[in-house]
């Protein structure tokens, strides 16, 4: 396993069956919608996104879906993720991390989903996230 600091979340799929498991694109678009409806009334979170929720709902459902195994929608449309710069711009420091996770954990924890793939996902979102703090 990479450390923390060389971590990349953008690298090929970790378990290249899970896409399958869990139902495909379908579960990814729903897993989103359920992390943006926490999302949308967070006190925290909220003011970071712009006003309008649904690109970036689309933009995330789709990168989710082809790092989990699915069609490269995300990078025909937008090219390579490159997920630090394109948060650069959002002051994320650990409360925004942890909130961002927990609201993420339980999307995933609401769905139909095996523990072990419960696990994987969490794991990566935890990870991801810290990866992309930009402030203390």
């Amino acid at each position: 396993m990479q450390s923390e600091e060389n971590y990349i979340p953008v690298s090929p799929v970790p378990d290249a069956d899970i896409f399958e498991r869990v139902g495909g694109e379908p579960f990814f678009i729903k897993l989103v919608e359920r992390f943006y409806d926490l999302v949308e009334s967070d006190l925290v979170l909220r003011p970071l996104y712009p006003p309008n929720l649904e690109p970036g709902k689309v933009n995330l459902a789709a990168f989710l879906t082809q790092y989990w195994g699915g069609p490269p929608h995300y990078s025909l449309e937008r090219g390579h993720p490159r997920l630090r710069m394109r948060h650069a711009n959002f002051s994320i420091g650990q409360t925004e991390r942890d909130t961002w996770v927990e609201h993420m954990t339980n999307a995933v924890r609401s769905m139909n989903l095996e523990a072990n793939d419960v696990d994987k996902l969490i794991a990566y979102f935890e990870r991801t996230a810290t990866f992309l703090k930009n402030r203390s």
